[in-house]
């Protein structure tokens, strides 16, 4: 602590840095730290001053309040939820009833007259508490005292200043403070009077340095709603969330890998009623602000090189709350701000070599899903509670199933198997807490508490995904537990089958060496879900619907209803999420190889897409029918292809992730191959631009056959075994009645792979397989080791034990000496 400053009770600013944590706290100490150093590199922090601990222990000492909380919780029992909130009531009754010491008084007069000159009469502040032990490594007191916004005039200064003091004896606070070790009196309180930034009239958020789930270091990832940011904190909305890739950034691309539309139905605003007693007011959103992104991309940039840059400076991941000024005269500037910077806290303890995969072992009737916070299952009783009145009833190892929570609910969640709430977005209040708690949770389920009761039993499992599920009944699951610094490097490369971008950040780290097959098929299905004929031709429907065509007004109403954030141009739509998805797995992965298998539907699959039925021929037999490269420089489809080059281009050119490579499934010929090649290279996918190369699957008898004249045209192989095997045994693997035969065992499937490996160590081509038969039959995995095949992509969860059987393999071949 600055011993010049010690015995103050206002210190601006830009008289403070992080050394003054004891007198200021986290928060004030952190603002003051980044407006000394980080303003004059760019970001926007707003002016303020904080009203000092010292102002503080003046305030208790002088006004004989210490000792009257002494005695009041002198027989505090935080177990004890009536006992609890009897002793806080009574506390903060005896801080608000308190006076100011005149000299206490008049400093905090003299701050806010110094604010009015510099920004106006009357001038808006918030005030916010900053704790003096608030936002240290090993806690995170974030929110757990109360903030003030659109305070005005001097008096209201001071009454929301002894609110803000008060607040440091909330239940939830000394219930924190207990659990954690802490004295009552050995956390002080500092305030933060900041200027407000106008976000009432465009949108407001909080932004992590990492990924808030999986720990992966190398994103930004945002999240914000319209209004003031308290919503996104509470988690009262569920917000937009946008992820930015950071080594591409710092090379100056536009790698901005994930853009999600949250439902934002309410915001926050200020309240110009005269008489209001609420000094801001939620208001429902409209339709156009519910369906459109609350940021352009230039800002979702600015915000993610300004998150650069306070990382940097403190030199650890960071948790960073953001507002945008409205437009306009009335309003503010449009410039963007950091209002507040504090330490991530629970990634940054957790152990880097240790990694815990839960896996469920069953399913049941799902009766709600949501966004699902970090990867663990937990299960049983369920406790509906709607309102925070009802904590009292809920008891350990339950499933707490509500709206939403705040800090009040605390004392309770730590003691919950697992947390579901109708409302929240991933940087809502419920979902930090149950992160730094290590308890699965599911956010923005919209009817949890309508269809689960109390009672039942239920398993919370967010180990599937971005998206979490409420299963009916006590589910069985297991861990697996992975020691990262006992995993041998082999000659064969182990990569992973990705198919779900949302998985990436999870399953990068699983030992690997790259993606082997990441699958466009995911992406198409679950974040388009429209043929892209449909979006291509969009105009032309909207036409049919107007002449009358039903099922065409049908079409553009569904198309409307998923593009709401496209307006104007619903092919760039598609552009963007190939983009976005297949970039976010690359994200992941950089810089290891990861080849992207071009879009591989058939027929009957892609007439089920939204208004797939206007495009789509219908074929007897569509598994050998057109699909796969025959489409790409058809005439029929081939504009559907454009938007599909024009997405991985952006990822590649744009983004920067030059580490995507291309892969073209069921191509038949090789002039087949060079026409898709020509294709590829008229949308701008040119083989060897930019480091660009392009594989071909080998899951025909003829890639085998003709493996030389592919050799011609491909950088390399991969093998599909699933078709190479019902294509070579002559065998329907979707019918019940030949499945037995199905096998990739069969000696003319091992002789068909080995002679297309012998074939591309001939040529020096790369050689892979991406099939399902390594991750299923070891024995398999331990051939294609014999047969001396470059690399294999497995399943995440067969990847750490069939690398550990490699190995052996290599060592008794001589290959791999230890």
């Amino acid at each position: 602590m600055s011993s010049q400053h010690a015995t103050e009770y206002i210190l601006w600013f830009d008289d403070i840095s992080i050394d003054d944590v004891p007198l200021v706290g986290g928060k004030n100490a952190s603002l003051g730290e980044m407006y000394r150093h980080l303003t004059s590199k760019g970001v926007n922090i707003p002016h303020g001053f904080a009203i000092t601990a010292y102002a503080y222990k003046h305030l208790i000492k002088t006004t004989g309040i210490d000792k009257k909380v002494s005695e009041i919780l002198a027989d505090l029992d935080t177990h004890d939820l009536r006992n609890l909130q009897e002793r806080g009531k009574k506390v903060r009754e005896v801080i608000l009833q308190a006076e100011f010491p005149d000299d206490l008084r008049e400093a905090i007069i003299t701050g806010y007259a110094k604010m009015e000159q510099e920004y106006g009469e009357n001038v808006d502040v918030a005030i916010r508490s900053s704790a003096t032990a608030e936002d240290l490594p090993d806690a995170s007191f974030a929110g757990q005292q109360d903030t003030y916004l659109n305070i005005r005039g001097s008096k209201a200064v001071l009454d929301y200043c002894r609110q803000c003091f008060a607040s440091l004896f909330t239940d939830r606070a000394i219930s924190y403070r207990h659990d954690k070790g802490y004295s009552q009196f050995d956390v002080y309180l500092s305030i933060v009077v900041q200027k407000m930034v106008r976000s009432d009239g465009a949108c407001s958020g909080v932004l992590f340095t990492l990924d808030t789930e999986s720990g992966f270091e190398n994103v930004v990832y945002i999240t914000g709603s319209w209004g003031l940011g308290e919503n996104v904190v509470q988690g009262a909305v569920s917000p937009d969330e946008f992820y930015v890739f950071k080594p591409t950034l710092r090379e100056g691309k536009r790698p901005i890998v994930s853009k999600r539309v949250g439902t934002k139905e309410i915001k926050m605003i200020y309240n110009e009623a005269a008489d209001a007693e609420e000094t801001v007011v939620n208001i429902s959103t409209t339709a156009a602000e519910r369906g459109r992104y609350i940021l352009e991309d230039d800002d979702i940039l600015q915000l993610a090189r300004w998150a650069l840059l306070i990382e940097e400076h403190y030199g650890r991941n960071m948790d960073i709350e953001w507002a945008k000024d409205g437009d306009g005269e009335h309003v503010g500037t449009g410039r963007l701000f950091v209002v507040q910077a504090r330490p991530e806290t629970v990634h940054s303890q957790a152990s880097r070599n240790i990694t815990e995969t839960y896996i469920l072992k069953e399913h049941g009737t799902i009766l709600a899903s949501g966004q699902a916070v970090g990867a663990k299952i937990g299960k049983g009783s369920a406790r509906v509670i709607k309102t925070v009145a009802g904590i009292h009833d809920f008891k350990a190892g339950e499933v707490l199933i509500t709206d939403m929570t705040d800090p009040d609910w605390e004392p309770v969640m730590k003691k919950a198997a697992g947390i579901v709430t109708n409302r929240g977005g991933r940087t809502c209040h419920a979902a930090i807490i149950s992160r730094e708690l290590g308890i699965p949770c599911l956010i923005g389920t919209e009817n949890g508490t309508e269809n689960v009761v109390t009672g039942q039993n239920v398993t919370v499992s967010c180990a599937d995904g971005e998206t979490g599920h409420v299963y009916d009944g006590l589910l069985d699951f297991s861990i697996n537990t992975t020691n990262l610094d006992k995993i041998p490097e082999t000659r064969t490369k182990i990569m992973l089958n990705v198919g779900i971008p949302e998985k990436a950040f999870f399953e990068c780290q699983v030992p690997n060496d790259g993606v082997g097959l990441a699958r466009e098929e995911f992406i198409i299905n679950a974040h388009i879900g429209i043929h892209p004929l449909a979006l291509y031709n969009f105009e032309s429907l909207i036409e049919k619907a107007a002449a009358g065509d039903s099922a065409a007004g049908e079409v553009v109403q569904q198309i409307e209803e998923k593009t709401t954030a496209y307006p104007h141009d619903k092919r760039q739509f598609f552009i963007d999420k190939i983009a976005e998805g297949v970039g976010r797995i690359a994200a992941g992965f950089y810089p290891r190889d990861v080849i992207v298998r071009l879009s591989d539907f058939k027929s009957n699959e892609y007439a089920n897409l939204v208004g797939g039925k206007f495009y789509e021929p219908v074929e007897s037999n569509p598994m050998i029918g057109w699909r796969g490269a025959s489409r790409y420089y058809d005439e029929k489809y081939i504009n559907a292809f454009e938007l599909e080059c024009k997405g991985l281009l952006k990822a590649r050119n744009d983004m920067g992730l030059t580490n995507i490579k291309l892969m073209v499934p069921f191509c038949r010929t090789p002039k087949e191959g060079r026409m898709v090649i020509e294709t590829m290279k008229k949308f701008g996918l040119v083989q060897g631009e930019n480091g660009l190369e392009v594989y071909v699957m080998c899951e025909i008898p003829s890639n085998v056959i003709s493996a030389d004249a592919f050799c011609d045209i491909f950088d390399g192989f991969s093998i599909g075994s699933n078709d190479l095997t019902q294509l070579t045994l002559g065998l329907d693997r979707d019918s019940d009645l030949v499945a037995h035969i199905f096998d990739e065992r069969n000696e003319a499937i091992k002789t068909m792979v080995k002679m297309v490996i012998e074939t591309a160590k001939r040529r020096g081509k790369k050689i892979g397989i991406c099939g399902q038969a390594p991750s299923d039959y070891p024995e398999f995995a331990l051939f294609l080791v014999d047969c001396g095949i470059d690399s294999m992509s497995l399943i995440p969860d067969t990847a750490v034990k069939t690398k550990l059987l490699v190995c052996e393999r290599e060592k008794e071949l001589g290959i791999l000496k230890i």
